[in-house]
């Protein structure tokens, strides 16, 4: 564990945080007004490789030798030039700091960090911190990999868990959750929606299934794999025949086929391994997933109501009636695809090219 500290004056302005992996919705923006809760669990952070926020340059200002030093293979609007390496951490975890005022740009509701660092040492007043939690973005603080260095905690040692206690002990993400939003005549309001996770989840998976096709058909299993997937594969890729065929694996479930070409696996929520076969001779493609994603589709919790008296256990359904699912088709995070499209060195493939081109312009918008 470690406790960040200023840069300038040594103070702390942390809790005792331990590392884990980026979630893979840090970047989302999702849907219009609504209120998304914190990123990072308490007591944890994790390090963005990437820039993150201006200055920005264009396109056209970059040469593209330089885009992909930085592992970018296909155009983008635009690339960050801030420094790299912020630790992401919970809004409730920072400490000794205040807030800049005059750092509050234009957001709507709430903080965007779009001026840069709004959040100054409290002892020396160093910018050292970005707090994020303006609507329809992920609610945390980035701390400035030039203004604070982390210190090791005494005392404090764990490994991370293994595989096989993550398959029986890993908390699962639902596909469905209700969505606060700003902007009702009486105040905040809720509505049920697919969950914002499962969505940059599917965005980012649904990129790698793409390289993974090599332009031909796939087939994903039935049931909530094929809602999360098929229908934009299907779309996305030619018609006809599956010529190849993905399924889920990993720690805990049965060994894959000799025959099958890709492998839906969970990614390690402390250290962001992916999770690969013991079999040397396995060769197929892994298509990264979230722990809580990937556990929930290898086992399916049903909606049902539990009968129950006294304190209401945790697992019981609290809604009557129902939540109701939501009335459209699922669909991937248009921007976590997009990103994870253009940071796999495939994309260059003219085939797979067309692909981010039309989705530029707008012409898969019913699968985004």
């Amino acid at each position: 564990m470690f406790v960040f500290v200023c840069a300038g004056c040594g103070a702390e302005l942390t809790t005792p945080l331990s590392q884990v992996s980026l979630p893979v919705h840090a970047r989302q923006n999702y849907g219009n007004a609504t209120q998304l809760p914190v990123l990072m669990e308490s007591g944890t952070f994790a390090v963005d490789p990437e820039p993150w926020g201006g200055p920005w340059r264009m396109w056209d200002e970059i040469d593209p030798r330089e885009a992909e030093a930085r592992g970018i293979y296909a155009p983008v609007y635009a690339l960050s030039d801030s420094t790299p390496g912020a630790s992401v951490i919970a809004p409730g975890d920072i400490r000794g700091t205040r807030l800049i005022p005059e750092k509050r740009s234009g957001a709507c509701c709430g903080l965007d960090g779009a001026d840069g660092p709004n959040m100054a040492c409290e002892t020396c007043d160093l910018p050292v911190a970005t707090r994020v939690d303006d609507c329809s973005l992920w609610q945390a603080v980035r701390l400035s990999a030039d203004a604070v260095h982390r210190v090791p905690v005494d005392g404090f040692d764990a490994a991370p868990l293994s595989w096989a206690e993550l398959a029986e002990k890993g908390e699962k993400t639902p596909p469905l959750e209700p969505i606060a939003t700003w902007g009702a005549r009486m105040g905040s309001s809720h509505y049920w929606s697919w969950s914002p996770r499962w969505e940059a989840a599917a965005g980012q998976a649904l990129a790698h299934l793409l390289v993974a096709s090599q332009g031909q058909p796939v087939k994903v299993p039935r049931g909530l794999t094929a809602d999360v997937f098929q229908r934009a594969l299907d779309v996305l890729l030619p018609a006809g025949p599956p010529k190849r065929r993905a399924v889920l694996v990993g720690p805990g479930q049965p060994s894959p086929d000799a025959g099958v070409d890709i492998l839906l696996v969970p990614v390690h929520p402390q250290t962001g391994q992916t999770w690969a076969p013991a079999s040397p001779t396995v060769s197929a493609y892994l298509v990264p997933l979230p722990l809580g994603v990937w556990l929930w589709l290898v086992s399916p919790q049903p909606y049902l109501p539990v009968p129950a008296s006294g304190r209401i256990p945790r697992d019981v359904l609290h809604d009557d009636p129902l939540p109701p699912r939501p009335n459209y088709l699922f669909r991937a995070d248009r921007r976590t695809f997009h990103d994870t499209l253009v940071r796999l060195p495939a994309v260059r493939k003219p085939w797979l090219r067309t692909i981010l081109e039309n989705l530029t312009q707008d012409t898969s918008t019913d699968l985004f």
